[in-house]
């Protein structure tokens, strides 16, 4: 029997994986509330790189009856989970792959995740998604599973590397990769989207360099004060980063080492800015939640920031920053 997929949202990552599994011969169904979308799927229009995608079902989620058995890939924003989440009743196929922590699928008691490291970016209405900066994509569980449990993650990690798009690991535990991309989105997104930049140019110019690694190094000690074990993803590991960042001279060579990868790679809160939603409190949010008494002085500027931009719909801008900054106490930003 042909393994099989609902992969909910026709976005970058949703579109990235469903090229994926279809090389590796599974039979993939789209699940998109986009109607445009859905008509673009069903002409077959789909895909990735210039390359078509073909073979995949479309189905509007207004009509989508999840499946008992088929892994159910989660690829949409963390604010459109509500109500995914309560058509779902069978969790154990679920597999989130997003960014930020949303507080409801942390209850769900889902057995696995996955983290792409790679960013695959899509227009909103349309199907013409791009890799546009290479990386891997982690998988694994969340917490302790069961054999059967096991075996759906292995075949899916496996039907990932047969794909061969993107450099896949399988991973014992997926909790420390996730923390180490929240450290690293955190610190990028609320900056890079609300100057309206692209994320090498935060670090070009020197004073969103010195603001987005003094965001990093808070993200960090969050991390660290909560007891979180962090891993590798990318070339360096989040402990030899900050001994770069506390090192004279070092931080601006690590830029310089970054900026190519980073050229013309835009966030995936860029889009949102100004739309009356972002999914800043399942970033600096929840890193707030957990510092509870730690100091965190610039998390909960960017929050404020962003709710701002969001709820009054103001353009993007550099100045936003320079705004930010002068909300801080003096002996911040180092």
């Amino acid at each position: 029997m042909k393994s099989s997929a609902h992969i909910i949202g026709a976005g970058g990552i949703g579109i990235a994986a469903t090229a994926c599994l279809r090389r590796a011969g599974w039979d993939v169904t789209i699940i998109e509330s986009n109607p445009e979308k859905v008509a673009a799927g069903r002409r077959n229009e789909m895909t990735l790189n210039g390359q078509p995608i073909h073979g995949t079902h479309f189905v509007h989620f207004d009509d989508w009856i999840p499946p008992k058995e088929a892994a159910v890939l989660l690829c949409t924003k963390t604010f459109d989970n509500a109500p995914i989440l309560q058509r779902i009743a069978n969790t154990q196929t679920l597999v989130p792959i997003q960014n930020g922590y949303d507080e409801t699928l942390e209850r769900s008691h889902h057995p696995a995740e996955a983290i792409a490291s790679f960013v695959s970016e899509c227009p909103t209405d349309s199907l013409d998604a791009r890799i546009t900066r290479a990386g891997s994509l982690h998988i694994g569980p969340r917490r302790k599973v069961g054999s059967g449990e096991g075996e759906r993650v292995h075949m899916l990690a496996s039907a990932f590397a047969k794909g061969k798009l993107f450099p896949v690991e399988h991973v014992a535990d997926i909790r420390p990769f996730k923390s180490t991309k929240l450290m690293y989105n955190s610190a990028i997104s609320p900056l890079a989207a609300s100057a309206g930049v692209d994320n090498a140019e935060l670090l070009i110019d020197p004073f969103t360099q010195k603001l987005f690694f003094t965001l990093l190094r808070e993200n960090y000690s969050i991390l660290q004060h909560a007891g979180l074990t962090l891993e590798k993803i990318g070339p360096f590991h989040p402990d030899t980063v900050m001994r770069i960042l506390q090192t004279p001279f070092l931080p601006k060579l690590m830029g310089l080492f970054f900026r190519p990868s980073l050229r013309g790679t835009y966030c995936s809160m860029s889009p949102d800015m100004g739309s009356g939603q972002t999914e800043i409190d399942a970033y600096n949010g929840h890193l707030v939640r957990l510092a509870g008494d730690f100091p965190c002085p610039i998390n909960n500027a960017v929050i404020k920031l962003v709710d701002r931009i969001s709820r009054e719909r103001l353009p993007k801008a550099r100045s936003h920053l320079h705004h930010l900054v002068t909300s801080l106490p003096d002996s911040v930003l180092i």
